[in-house]
């Protein structure tokens, strides 16, 4: 039987995504190595080419809120009000997949780190400039991230992780899959946010191993 594993579609400019991050910290903090992560890019927006009228800003901006009462992140919606901004995912999710190429745990935390710079401080991570310095900040070498971000064969790596995720039906972020089972197979084990609890008891009963006591007050 083969190793246990998540596979993990996510978008680093997914409010949901960004609601999700903790849980996915807490997947990882929990199992460690013996449950690893496959991140692949879902393709929220990817190649958006017009800005986001008064009204999608609005409306995004009640969603971030819905997402902020959920979970309690911070967020500040100034982002979407720099004139002509492009909600074009596609620059953001292949920076993540050029991390990715150096280590894969890294990308994770290279992905958390997005999102925190996006919905929480206000950056433009479509911007090539500052997704290598964010880059920069997990270790990665600047000038050689800059050097690939363009290339032809990062931005096919980045879209083949999109088709992935449409070959699989995944349809929303985020989304959990794990496996193989003794068949061989794979299940959900969320579509779309879940809290932390919800998330740790699929995976303790799919892997039969018992949660940790909750810490005497």
């Amino acid at each position: 039987m083969q190793t246990p594993r998540l596979i993990y579609f996510a978008d680093p400019m997914c409010s949901w995504c960004y609601g999700f991050s903790p849980v996915i910290a807490q997947v990882r903090q929990t199992f460690g190595r013996a449950l690893p992560i496959q991140l692949v890019m879902g393709g929220l927006r990817p190649g958006t080419d017009q800005p986001a009228t008064e009204q999608g800003r609005i409306e995004l901006k009640v969603h971030w809120e819905h997402v902020h009462e959920a979970t309690g992140l911070p967020f500040d919606d100034s982002v979407l009000d720099r004139p002509g901004f492009l909600y074009d995912t596609d620059p953001a999710a292949r920076a993540v997949v050029r991390v990715r190429r150096e280590d894969g745990e890294a990308a994770l935390l290279f992905l958390r780190r997005l999102h925190h710079a996006f919905y929480a401080q206000a950056q433009d991570v479509t911007k090539p400039e500052v997704l290598a310095d964010l880059a920069a900040e997990s270790g990665v070498d600047r000038d050689a991230f800059l050097a690939d971000f363009e290339t032809d064969d990062l931005k096919h790596e980045t879209w083949n992780d999109y088709a992935t995720a449409q070959q699989v039906g995944v349809t929303g972020f985020p989304t959990l899959i794990g496996g193989p089972n003794e068949e061989g197979r794979y299940g959900v084990v969320t579509r779309g946010f879940a809290p932390a609890d919800q998330v740790m008891s699929v995976l303790h009963q799919w892997l039969g191993t018992e949660p940790e006591p909750a810490a005497r007050p």
